[in-house]
């Protein structure tokens, strides 16, 4: 007779740098002024919406969707004006995208670089994925450091290099020069994060056809998607053809292609609300420096980080008043004592000034 197992633990069974890690938190935003996570505050127009819902009454729900997306993929073409040459490649937002890359190249060894702080998820999902994450730290002023960038390459020879432009979440844009200097040099694939392009207006793509190593990643996401979960990879065929091979058979759902067909067809929707944010994003910097104790930096997408004394009490006094940011106190030393507020609605940001103010003086 075989003598019974004894079920292992998950201490014992998972990896010990997964044990280590904690789950990525998403607050309950219910009831509150919700300006923690970069959304769009503004909903499509009611017509819209009425032309959606028509749309998703017909889609075909007991069949896969269409597993490449032609249709939907030619329209992000044209939205993206990419260069001949190029293709793209779809994800479940760019968190799969991000997934997918380093997955393909998780050879025994392989690094993956990017600077810090920068986008949780690049080095999350490297750990996920039992690949090397190196970061490289910025500036006091959140600048490249491009000697640090260089020297790391030299040292580590990374597989890809992750580049957030603009970054988060610092918001500023780095200096394009220097991200050619990297891509110039880089042993490996450069991927530039254009999460927030709608609100910054420069972009690499142009620079696609002059650098066979780069890779360009685009959500729409922050243009008012969120809940759709789109994300696009962009670039040379050869490299796209390759990471298709570990994308999930029908990742892109059939609401997702349904809805972000019709929505691209109305561009000039997410065009105007995305000038709507930035002139927001202007007023909310200026309330912002407008305080004693706040130091706002400069934003290129539709969030502004300031550093305040206290951060922590604050933010659970804006917490407390109905207002919820985001604390990235504590998670890099360069980001003590910082907040980060999404840009919001006229009426949501200054909200969101008066908590403020009412709290720097609770």
């Amino acid at each position: 007779m075989i003598p019974a197992a004894v079920p292992k633990t998950p201490e014992e069974i998972i990896r010990k740098e997964l044990l280590a890690l904690k789950a990525y938190h998403v607050p309950d935003a219910a009831g509150m002024v919700k300006l923690d996570a970069m959304e769009n505050p503004y909903r499509l127009p009611l017509q819209l919406r009425g032309r959606l819902a028509r749309l998703v009454e017909e889609a075909d729900l007991n069949r896969y969707p269409d597993p490449g997306a032609a249709e939907l993929k030619e329209q992000l073409r044209r939205a993206f004006g990419l260069p001949g040459g190029s293709e793209l490649l779809l994800g479940n937002g760019s968190d799969e995208l991000i997934q997918m890359l380093i997955m393909a190249v998780a050879k025994p060894g392989a690094v993956v670089l990017g600077v810090e702080p920068s986008f949780v998820m690049f080095r999350m999902i490297a750990v996920f994925a039992g690949v090397r994450y190196v970061g490289v730290e910025l500036r006091d002023d959140f600048s490249l450091d491009l000697s640090r960038v260089l020297a790391a390459m030299e040292r580590e020879h990374p597989a890809i290099i992750f580049i957030a432009y603009p970054n988060n979440p610092s918001g500023n844009l780095f200096d394009a020069a220097l991200i050619e200097r990297i891509l110039s040099a880089a042993p490996g694939l450069v991927v530039v994060d254009e999460a927030y392009h709608a609100f910054a207006g420069k972009s690499f793509i142009p620079a696609l056809a002059r650098h066979p190593n780069l890779l360009v990643m685009r959500t729409l996401s922050k243009l008012g998607l969120a809940g759709l979960r789109l994300g696009a990879l962009l670039g040379a065929g050869r490299w796209l053809e390759q990471l298709d091979k570990v994308r999930l058979p029908y990742n892109v759902n059939v609401l997702t292609q349904v809805v972000a067909r019709e929505v691209l067809q109305h561009d000039d929707v997410l065009t105007e609300q995305a000038v709507a944010i930035k002139l927001e994003r202007s007023r909310l910097l200026q309330g912002l420096r407008e305080l004693p104790g706040v130091t706002a930096y400069p934003s290129d997408a539709n969030f502004i980080l300031f550093r305040i004394n206290q951060a922590e009490r604050v933010f659970e006094e804006l917490k407390r008043r109905g207002v919820l940011i985001k604390s990235l106190h504590g998670s890099h030393h360069l980001l003590a004592d910082c907040l980060r507020v999404t840009v919001g609605t006229p009426d949501e940001n200054t909200a969101f000034l008066s908590s403020l103010t009412q709290a720097l003086n609770a």
